[in-house]
């Protein structure tokens, strides 16, 4: 009796010695994106990220931040290698890989965009209401977007919708490109990181793109003009995925995974968002201190754009009727949503 006694108690120890060992389990997750880590995103929201979820989980799980593609590849592969575990957690522009999240383009269509903050508020509850069939191979974490994109032109610039004729432009989507089209320029892709390269060899005109992502770039010495829009919509928005490897994320034990969700979802999209707000802000002021031209289209002259530019969202509508999409419900949702995050 006493035998049995004695050996149940053991297996009672020994029980309760590995709950606390698997709880304890630690983890070490691989970060891999395209910029420099001075950049608005790798700076004021990827780093503020890593913080958080170190603190929080007690140490438990450690993320090495590999930026400007020090693990290899280009920038486009960047969504393969969360979706195949050659890294743990990406972050990435979704439009480097055209066509294959047409749901999610419909906040990058011509004048949808307020604030980075509101817009991507609202672009993650637009991809959990109704696209996230589209990220089935990856764990979102964050899906936000950039705040408005304006254009950075050399020489005399852009200061009527008749100077974008024959210009080259780097484009930034496809969406954006077929608009650029519209425009009269000749859209050009590339990824951000050749975009320098690319102005100062004279391979591009101009660069269409946010505020912020002109610090890194050093736009301001490269250009001498920039031209925004008139009103509280912005002429384009870029779409971006935080995600993790979905078998990384499964393979967490419960409270770590906790961890992982608790900085995930539409409040952090906000915060990515308003880092990029906040930087834009410091773009313009570099632009200035440089003595650059920074033009605001008129009202009058900013409606003659955003009548062109009915003609890429309706034939955006179209193409994804053509797949079987509803594509005008989408935009409208999309449209709603912003609207109600944007405030007056």
């Amino acid at each position: 009796m006493n035998r049995a006694i004695a050996l149940a108690l053991a297996l009672v120890a020994a029980a309760i010695v590995q709950v606390p060992r698997a709880e304890a389990q630690e983890v070490t997750l691989r970060l891999h994106q395209m910029l420099p880590p001075q950049a608005a995103i790798p700076a004021k929201a990827l780093t503020p990220w890593i913080e958080k979820v170190e603190s929080q989980s007690g140490g438990r799980i450690q993320v090495e931040h590999y930026p400007s593609m020090q693990l290899g590849g280009a920038p486009p592969a960047l969504y393969d290698q969360a979706k195949d575990g050659v890294v743990d957690l990406i972050w990435t522009v979704l439009g480097y890989t055209p066509g294959r999240f047409p749901k999610s383009e419909a906040f990058e269509l011509p004048f949808m965009v307020t604030t980075g903050e509101a817009t991507s508020r609202a672009f993650h509850e637009y991809v959990l209401a109704h696209a996230m069939d589209e990220f089935k191979d990856v764990h979102p974490i964050v899906l936000h977007t950039h705040g408005p994109g304006l254009l950075h032109v050399r020489g005399q610039g852009v200061r009527s919708l008749a100077d974008m004729a024959g210009l080259k432009i780097r484009t930034p989507t496809r969406v954006a490109a077929g608009m650029l089209s519209a425009f009269g320029a000749t859209p050009i892709g590339m990824p951000v990181p050749a975009v320098p390269e690319s102005l100062s060899k004279g391979v591009i005109d101009g660069v269409a793109i946010p505020w912020e992502v002109t610090l890194p770039l050093k736009i301001a010495e490269l250009v001498r003009t920039h031209t925004g829009f008139s009103g509280r919509h912005g002429l384009y928005t870029s779409t971006f995925i935080f995600a993790m490897n979905r078998d990384s994320y499964d393979a967490l034990p419960a409270d770590l995974k906790q961890v992982i969700d608790d900085n995930s979802g539409p409040q952090v999209a906000a915060l990515f968002g308003k880092a990029m707000d906040d930087v834009d802000v410091t773009g313009r002021e570099v632009a200035e201190k440089a003595g650059n031209t920074i033009i605001t289209l008129d009202e009058a002259e900013t409606a003659r754009w955003q009548e062109v530019a009915r003609k890429t969202t309706a034939n955006w509508i179209a193409e994804m009727d053509g797949k079987g999409i509803d594509g005008a419900m989408l935009v409208e949702d999309a449209r709603q949503r912003i609207e109600k995050y944007s405030g007056q």
